[in-house]
């Protein structure tokens, strides 16, 4: 037997399930996760710690139709310029909460599009940020930019606030692709965006490229990924395109039949793969390459890489705060996510208050469940020590749940007196295996494609 006849038998090119970028998942989170349970669990970090910042820009001046994101589109600066005037607000609430000496291992700001802001907003908001908390010595800062959504001005102001990172989307390069999924970047557009980045002294470039796009084919995401591998990234994410019109009613934009199959998005995937590993870069996890010398690369060798809303990522921060509307914080204690809608998140904090409006608290196997999916995320195994050593169960217990995925995936996994892990040839069903070990129930929320 094949091993894509194997991994169709499993169920891989039929099955929906989440991405697994916390645990539970995103839609399994209730109202009862209130702003005083999230002003407490601020309150519970310690002095002089490092935290991570996240910061949500919901704006874009143009809605591309395959972005699922929450996002709103407008074409004045009026709404964005009120918008960063409520996160200055926002900024000024957690200030009063966060405990003293405390600094900044990571600042992100997402969106959207965080390029919207005209310079003057930028340098108001950053200012604000750092009046918060201070970015450690070994933070960094990033930011995501939109190659037509930027100039110099913009990267002027984002420089000098400190930022050491640029995130860009590419998606595809193909003419053809990016009017079918409403997104028009020409190739030398973002080349002009690369190298006026790098012109400001800002090393380390992210990007975004999707595979299982309308009217792609192997040659053309062959092509595209070429393309990017000349504007030299250090870190990529080749992410699958989830298309889940029930949910991000623009994607119906985007004519289903022009979609590959899922053996014909395996096969997109593994294109794309082999060349990033031809160039050079390290496989990180199911879908992220990266340098040698990137963070990633050295989180993965070092065995601290980590998942989170973002991805990837080799932060070791116990919490992640999540600023603007829509935006979920991690805590050891669970997740808090604000007020989804712009007005609503803007109209609690004008009232002085957190707009954290659901969540979920950790209880039961929650954190157990969580590591173990992580650790299959990133590293493709399970330590047993670590587990054992982090949760005290026992070797006993512990096998239980080995045996439960073992059932589950015949002749698919290793087992050995270290752990669990999962081979080369079966890491395409990464994401149900994670799955077995998730106790929530999966017909509550719809998920993307399984590869």
């Amino acid at each position: 037997m094949t091993t894509k006849t194997q991994l169709a038998k499993l169920g891989l090119f039929d099955a929906k399930v989440p991405r697994y970028t916390s645990y539970p998942t995103a839609p399994h989170f209730h109202n009862d996760v209130t702003p005083e349970i999230f002003r407490n669990w601020i309150h519970a970090i310690k002095d002089d710690s490092q935290i991570s910042l996240y910061v949500h820009v919901p704006f874009c001046r143009r809605l591309c139709w395959f972005c699922a994101c929450r996002t709103q589109g407008t074409a004045t600066a009026s709404p964005v310029a009120a918008y960063v005037e409520t996160l200055k607000a926002e900024l000024q609430i957690l200030k009063a909460s966060l405990p003293q000496g405390v600094t900044l291992s990571r600042l992100h700001w997402g969106g959207g599009t965080p390029t919207l802001l005209e310079p003057g907003m930028m340098e108001d908001l950053a200012g604000a940020i750092f009046d918060v908390a201070p970015m450690a010595a070994n933070g960094e800062f990033s930011v995501e930019i939109d190659p037509c959504e930027v100039d110099d001005a913009r990267l002027q102001v984002l420089a000098d606030a400190g930022m050491n990172r640029a995130s860009i989307g590419v998606q595809d390069f193909d003419d053809e692709i990016q009017k079918t999924i409403g997104r028009i970047q020409g190739y030398d557009i973002t080349r002009d965006a690369v190298e006026m980045i790098r012109s400001h002294g800002v090393k380390s470039l992210n990007a975004d490229i999707l595979f299982g796009l309308p009217h792609q084919t192997n040659a053309r995401i062959t092509e595209s990924v070429q393309k990017l591998l000349s504007l030299s990234p250090d870190r990529v994410a080749l992410y699958g395109y989830a298309h889940v019109p029930w949910m991000a009613k623009r994607q119906q934009m985007i004519p289903s039949d022009a979609l590959p199959t899922p053996q014909e998005r395996l096969e997109l995937f593994e294109t794309a793969r082999k060349l990033f590993l031809w160039d050079n870069y390290d496989e990180i996890g199911i879908d992220h390459f990266a340098t040698k010398e990137d963070g990633l690369a050295v989180a993965q060798r070092n065995g601290t890489l980590r998942r989170n809303f973002q991805g990837y990522t080799d932060d070791t921060a116990e919490a992640l705060i999540g600023v603007g509307a829509s935006s979920i914080s991690r805590f050891p204690q669970g997740y808090a996510q604000n007020a989804p809608a712009t007005s609503a998140h803007t109209t609690a904090i004008r009232a002085g208050r957190f707009s954290t409006s659901r969540g979920h608290v950790f209880s039961g196997e929650d954190l157990l469940r969580g590591r173990m999916i992580e650790a299959l995320m990133c590293d493709f195994r399970i330590d047993s020590a670590e587990i054992r050593d982090t949760f005290g169960i026992s070797e006993a217990e512990l096998q239980d749940y080995y045996a439960h995925i073992m059932r589950a995936f015949p002749e698919m996994l290793d087992l050995t007196a270290g752990g669990l892990s999962i081979p080369v040839a079966a890491r395409p069903l990464t994401r149900m295996i994670a799955r077995a070990l998730d106790a929530y129930d999966l017909d509550k929320a719809g998920h993307s494609s399984a590869i």
